[in-house]
């Protein structure tokens, strides 16, 4: 049998090869038995954490065995209480110790999570236990030490998106790193400003990358806020945005990512009611100005590229939005023939453009 004109083949394992499984599964299934049987009486010792050591190396989709390795960890590794700074009258040195022995094992973890990571790097639990060591070092380090670990957290997942640019467990991560980096616990300040430079390194690397771009939509509030952007400063703002995006579409007309932002633009422009707007200030005849142009540079792209949905759907979505801003009713001239075209190109979405043909009568 052939599917999507490939024939299927079927692997034929030697019988060597099929005692290797066999001996393979039951040295798995007997760690993950000993883990669970230790873990059942309570008993979470530094065998239980070796054990937990071998079973996540074969399989770290595991959770279960990473909350068992935080208890092995809590009970036996780390110390029992997070020390407070002494006072002059204190003996200082227990404390020095505990701090110096907690980063020592933190360290370690964090390095035995990395091979992992690099093999599974869109695995959950990895970055969560990850989320939890680093946690850890706020409550038991010095600041300056606490602050090292999450700097170096940060150049880590620059390091993973290199190599992976649109992996959005990484994206979700890095906004977790940077928020903390940020936070009076590390003694942080804004980083808005160095995240959106990161965003247009990204954007500049590769056009597709929706979660740069997405990124980016979250840091623009900040960022304007933060450098004080009067009304005339946030209309250069969104122009150079509106570049950006419209110099990208005419490069790739057919990248959903690209469509995306410029849908946030444009939601910004005419004022979606879901946030703080960019240019609040625009006047409506300002976003009917703002609407038309739009409106008129994706017409022109119809001229090169005539079969991609995306084209015709801005439009459509873009009319009816300058139709209520003009309290208009009625499409615009060309709405069934764009609507035709979208039958044509996402048949599968028929009942939305059967709304949409509703919503412009």
């Amino acid at each position: 049998m052939a599917s999507h004109n490939v024939a299927r083949t079927t692997r034929v394992r030697t019988e060597e090869q099929r005692l290797q499984e066999i001996e393979k599964i039951n040295k798995y299934r007997g760690l993950e038995d000993q883990i669970r049987s230790q873990a059942a009486l309570g008993t979470y010792t530094l065998q239980l954490y070796d054990l937990t050591t071998k079973l996540l190396r074969l399989n770290p989709e595991y959770y279960t065995v990473w909350n068992v390795r935080r208890r092995c960890l809590l009970s036996c590794l780390l110390s029992t209480t997070t020390d407070q700074p002494a006072s002059d009258t204190q003996d200082a040195t227990p404390g020095a110790k505990n701090q110096q022995s907690d980063g020592d094992v933190l360290q370690s973890e964090v390095a035995f999570t990395m091979p992992l990571l690099m093999e599974f790097p869109k695995c959950y639990w990895i970055w969560n236990f990850r989320q939890w060591l680093l946690s850890q070092a706020i409550l038991r380090l010095p600041l300056p030490a606490a602050r090292k670990i999450w700097e170096t957290e940060l150049g880590l997942v620059s390091k993973m998106l290199n190599r992976d640019q649109r992996n959005y467990h990484a994206w979700g991560y890095r906004r977790y790193v940077v928020a903390q980096l940020e936070s009076p616990e590390l003694d942080g300040k804004s980083m808005a400003e160095d995240e959106f430079a990161y965003t247009t390194t990204m954007i500049q690397a590769n056009l597709s990358n929706f979660s740069a771009w997405h990124n980016r939509s979250l840091l623009i509030p900040k960022v304007l806020e933060q450098r004080g952007s009067d009304d005339k400063a946030r209309a250069a703002f969104l122009a150079e945005e509106l570049d950006l995006v419209r110099d990208g579409l005419n490069v790739g007309p057919e990248d959903q990512s690209l469509w995306y932002y410029h849908q946030f633009l444009v939601s910004q422009i005419v004022g979606d009611g879901n946030g703080q707007s960019i240019t609040p200030a625009l006047t409506v005849d300002e976003k009917i100005t703002y609407l038309k142009r739009e409106i008129d540079e994706i017409t022109d792209l119809l001229e090169d590229y005539d079969d991609i949905k995306w084209i015709y759907e801005a439009l459509l979505e873009y009319n009816l939005a300058l139709n209520r801003l003009e309290d208009k009713s009625g499409g615009a001239g060309n709405l069934q023939t764009w609507l035709t075209k979208l039958r044509a190109l996402d048949p599968m979405r028929m009942g939305r453009w059967k709304d949409v043909e509703q919503q412009a009568k």
